[in-house]
């Protein structure tokens, strides 16, 4: 078995009004600012270790388990919410542990979870780091400026999920086979011929995920419209569907904290042609029958995201975008000197501004 917790870091339950969550921590009795680091889709706290370790000695180092991953309680995802549950049960962990304002940072869907809870809490967060994160406006079915390709989102939610790999999770495949989480982490987490320390503990954090309709992926509807699915209310892949997810009230935030947006050229997952929107999957022709780029179009995820955070400086905040060219879906992991230094230099940013 794969001994999962690095040297140096503690876990811990903690029981919030919410839910019971599992955090990880590097603790540090010199601490003078605290760091919460939120962890994305089919993943769990335990990839964010690496960065945790390598960060200073002020700096305490946290990472919860969002439900139904990791070690943290398993309960229902009300996509309705949008990530809201997610988010609240992180406003809740902070709450808890009595953290007061944090260096927030999230990783794909998890900076989605991050831009919520800005929205909805501002008082919680010091400042915020993005890396790789789900557009503002939600995963797939949008154009530019986020508007609906269909009135239901066809072809988003829960829906798009591959089989073969949802069972290989619920099965514990640790194969390299095709579909298995570990042929996914290689071909899509991290860019060709990167090969980050620590593969297995990933996939057994990846293998955490908690699968089924309340959970990962969800449910799906069944749509007029290509490719024959929409969105459904429950679980996970559901939360992102641009019907109910809108993060872009991020530029009305008032006091709003710096901004750092961290993302490789080669992302595989978060782009402007991602693997994983289907639309794109239909342009290349590996899903059959798609209406063509006037009606379908991929969706552009980092150019939506560049325009919402140039709205935000543009009321008053402050964002510094750092994109890695040899690097995929995981900066922390592929880049970690230069996701460290970015990271350092926006807390500084923020504790100058909060002086």
């Amino acid at each position: 078995m794969v001994d999962t917790i690095l040297p140096g870091i503690t876990a811990r339950r903690v029981q919030t009004p919410r839910l019971a969550a599992n955090v990880l921590e590097r603790p540090s009795d010199a601490a003078s600012k605290t760091v919460l680091f939120v962890h994305g889709n089919v993943s769990s706290s335990l990839f964010w270790q690496p960065v945790m370790l390598a960060l200073p000695a002020d700096v305490r180092a946290l990472a919860a388990d969002l439900r139904g991953f990791g070690d943290s309680e398993t309960l229902p995802v009300d996509a309705t919410r949008g990530v809201r549950d997610f988010s609240d049960d992180v406003a809740s962990v902070i709450d808890t542990l009595g953290l007061g304002a944090v260096h927030l940072v999230g990783w794909s869907m998890g900076g989605g979870v991050a831009m919520q809870l800005l929205i909805d809490r501002p008082e919680l967060v010091a400042t915020l780091t993005l890396q790789a994160p789900v557009s503002p406006y939600g995963f797939g079915g949008t154009a530019l400026e986020g508007s609906l390709l269909t009135a239901d989102a066809a072809g988003t939610g829960g829906g798009g999920a591959n089989p073969d790999f949802v069972a290989r999770l619920a099965a514990g495949d640790r194969s390299d086979e095709e579909n298995s989480p570990r042929a996914v982490y290689r071909a899509t987490y991290v860019a060709p011929g990167k090969t980050p320390e620590h593969e297995d503990i990933w996939v057994e954090s990846m293998l955490t995920t908690k699968t089924g309709v309340d959970n990962y992926p969800g449910d799906s509807a069944p749509s007029e419209n290509w490719p024959g699915f929409a969105p459904g209310g429950r679980g996970i892949l559901n939360t992102m569907a641009p019907t109910v997810f809108d993060t872009t009230g991020i530029v009305d935030v008032e006091p709003k904290p710096p901004v750092l947006w961290v993302h490789g050229a080669q992302d595989a997952i978060v782009g402007d042609a991602s693997f994983f929107d289907l639309n794109q999957l239909g342009a290349l022709g590996i899903i059959p029958g798609w209406p063509g780029a006037e009606v379908a179009p991929p969706q552009p995820m980092i150019a939506q995201t560049r325009a919402v955070l140039e709205r935000y400086a543009d009321r008053g905040g402050s964002f510094t975008e750092l994109e890695l060219g040899d690097c995929g879906h995981s900066p922390h992991l592929e880049c970690p000197d230069e996701f460290r230094a970015a990271l350092l230099a926006l807390i500084e940013s923020g504790d100058r501004a909060a002086a």
